[in-house]
């Protein structure tokens, strides 16, 4: 009895680490697929530098060379404090270490049909051209395309008669879209891909050829110096971490502000890990208190077996398999423990993550809440088993230091 409830104690820690290592998984794994639609690893996004302090206040001076219209959004990520100017690129380009610099416009599409259906709003996430999007179904969009294409958020397919999201692939969609001057315009685009809902990028995506079309239409031939909300540009996939703050500082250096995909999930990665590490340390503390179950379980039955381990030194058994002994013993309490907290973590967390998909997180897609990764659950039974070893050492060297003289004439 003793010893099942010991390995019951192991079980509630090792229950609650799976459970909260899971959720941790789950949602860096999640976090990590949003930003990544934010670009390539090899990518910074580029911004105009906010000159705005902390103490700025009311509104600011309006420059009609990097003021841009408002659109009521803002980029947390980019930091987005400006428009940039051709002038701009032309310093990005001149930068020793970046490569393929691409200035993105920022376009307005007014609404999307398809085969003259009923019309909905939509809106293109600026840096959606060199995005890799969670798909749902397709392909990526191909920024080096003639052609014009689209990646669609999953919720436009049922709304735009496209049937479910395989069969969206391969449609074709008008967008409509005002110029300057108030001129309308449409322009149709194919679907290559449907994604999932994204936390972090907002929008359907296009490639740039589509892009720059619009762009160029809204601009309505007007003269006014082209202004862009982002670039973006590649550095070498080798560089070191050196090399990649010494290329900020010279972008820092020319008024702009550069942000790596690290950079962008830096911030978020280290809140989950914070949440996740303070779950952990209740499961822990669990865990601590079944180490001293162990020790009282295996104290009480090295004094039962007293007689036993004088017998068994008598016949020649040394200290070192009579510490091995007991100490198995411990291991086996743990590994008991903790296999069976795992397989009752997952047995409870794979029918929740479905009931939690289909209902309070349906808007989520791609989100699995309990992500159970095999490193994490050979990571905690190894955990449980080292704890069980060492809390079994104290006993298990009494044990192997008895007398067996005293031993047999113990009563």
């Amino acid at each position: 009895m003793r010893t099942t409830l010991t390995v019951l104690a192991l079980f509630v820690g090792a229950f609650t680490l799976t459970i909260t290592t899971a959720l941790g998984a789950g949602v860096s794994d999640y976090v990590t697929k949003q930003v990544a639609s934010l670009g390539a690893n090899d990518v910074f996004l580029i911004s105009r530098a906010s000159t705005a302090t902390a103490t700025d206040s009311g509104p600011q001076k309006y420059d009609p060379a990097t003021s841009s219209p408002g659109t009521g959004t803002s980029n947390p990520l980019t930091g987005s404090a400006g428009a940039l100017t051709d002038a701009d690129i032309t310093t990005l380009y001149n930068i020793e270490g970046l490569r393929d610099v691409a200035p993105i416009s920022a376009v307005a599409i007014d609404w999307i049909e398809q085969a003259g259906g009923e019309k909905y709003q939509f809106t293109i996430a600026p840096t959606s051209s060199i995005a890799q999007s969670d798909l749902a179904a397709g392909s990526q969009l191909d920024s080096s395309s003639p052609d014009f294409h689209v990646v669609l958020p999953e919720d436009y397919v049922e709304p735009l008669g496209l049937g479910n999201t395989a069969d969206a692939v391969g449609a074709t969609v008008t967008l409509g879209f005002t110029d300057v001057v108030g001129g309308q315009h449409t322009e149709t685009a194919t679907v290559v891909g449907v994604s999932n809902t994204s936390l972090l990028n907002a929008g359907a995506g296009a490639n740039s050829a589509l892009v720059d079309a619009v762009a160029e239409q809204q601009k309505a031939g007007s003269e006014a110096p082209n202004r862009f909300q982002v670039a973006v540009a590649h550095f070498p996939t080798d560089a070191s971490d050196e090399d990649i703050a010494q290329l900020k500082n010279d972008i820092a250096a020319a008024g702009m502000s550069a942000q790596t995909i690290e950079d962008q999930l830096g911030t978020v990665q280290t809140i989950i890990t914070g949440i996740t590490g303070v779950l952990n340390a209740f499961a822990i503390i669990a865990l601590l208190a079944a180490a001293f179950g162990i020790v009282n379980t295996l104290l009480m039955s090295v004094q039962e077996r007293t007689r036993e381990i004088g017998l068994m030194k008598a016949m020649g058994m040394g200290s070192g398999r009579i510490f091995a002994l007991f100490s198995l013993e411990a291991i086996v309490i743990g590994f008991l423990g903790s296999a069976l907290g795992v397989v009752v973590a997952i047995a409870v967390g794979l029918p929740l993550n479905v009931a939690l998909a289909g209902g309070p997180l349906s808007g989520l897609s791609g989100l699995d809440l309990l992500l159970f990764q095999p490193s994490g659950i050979i990571g905690v039974i190894a955990l449980i088993v080292v704890i069980a070893f060492l809390a079994g050492t104290l006993p298990a060297r009494r044990a192997a230091r008895k007398n067996p003289i005293d031993a047999l004439r113990y009563e």
